[in-house]
Parts: structure tokens; sequence; C-alpha cells
């Protein structure tokens, strides 16, 4: 991957598959999933990584980011997120709710939304086991890290685990 990113929810795995969300760093978000049907033999995992964009811009007219001149220059190490985020509200009916916890990315922040912007992509992975083959999909959530006043002022690229992407 040579790091220069078209459209991030390509890049991620569809635009059915990724919202995109900015958020502050303490942030903390639950979505509700309705599977429409018994869920009993489903296995969930939700797991995040923090990708590092050099610049993002803004749609003029949506205010929507584009990626279309972003290019990833590092990452942060892949998080599992603890089972307990996962809540099956009812098996018979098909219903979990999903917490994305606050905090998955603990570095720097520059209070200037175009620079070097950090990004949580969050993956949230059902397994049908009731199947045979097993059926696998999942969803993704792109944050967006913004600034606060509570924040750490800096790159995230100075902020320790970061590693740079060698292309």
């Amino acid at each position: 991957m040579s790091g220069r990113l078209l459209s991030f929810s390509k890049y991620l795995g569809g635009a059915d598959n990724v919202q995109v969300l900015e958020v502050f760093k303490d942030t903390q978000s639950t979505f509700t999933y309705n599977y429409g049907t018994n869920i009993t033999n489903y296995q969930f995992e939700l797991s995040a990584q923090t990708i590092v964009v050099d610049s993002l811009t803004y749609d003029r007219t949506t205010g929507d980011p584009s990626f279309s001149s972003s290019t990833i220059t590092g990452s942060f190490a892949n998080v599992e997120i603890a089972a307990s985020n996962i809540n099956r509200v009812s098996n018979v009916d098909g219903t979990v709710n999903v917490t994305i916890p606050g905090n998955l990315y603990q570095g720097n922040v520059l209070p200037d939304s175009r620079g070097e912007t950090p990004i949580t992509v969050v993956g949230f992975r059902w397994t049908d086991t009731g199947v045979t083959p097993n059926v696998v999909d999942e969803h993704r959530w792109a944050l967006i890290h913004r600034y606060s006043p509570d924040t750490s002022i800096g790159k995230p690229s100075t902020t320790a685990g970061f590693t740079a992407l060698v292309t």
C-alpha cells in the first residue's frame, strides 16, 4: 500500500461498512444493531487501531471530510476492546448495543484540523457460527480526533508508540 487514500471508505471496505465521525478523545458512543433474526449463534469482536494522516480537507458544499489528498504517515498498535462493550440486548430479537469507549487514542492532537490528524478506526465484527461455512461481516467507524482544551497539543507523530509508515 502506498499510503495514498483516494477514498477512505474504499480503503476500509466500502461505503456501506464505514461511518466517519469527528470526536474528542474522550467521546464515548453507543450504537444499537438490530439484525432482525436470532443471534444466539453469533460471536462478536470489537477492535481499534489509530492511523495518522498528513492532512485533511473538507467538502465546501457538504462539510464532509475528504481524504482525496490525505496520505497515511503512520499508525499505533491495534487495540482489542473489552467484550463488556458488546451488550446482547435480546438474542431472540437480534438486538445488540455496541459501545465505542472514549480514550482509544491517548496521544497528542493539533488544534489545526488540516494538519497531522489521528483517526481511530474501530471495527465491529460478527460471525454467524450457526451456518456452514460461517458467515463473517464487519462494520467500521473512522473517528477523526479533534482538539479540545483538555488535550495535549502536539503532533501525533511525536507520541510514544507511533510507527511511521515506510513505503
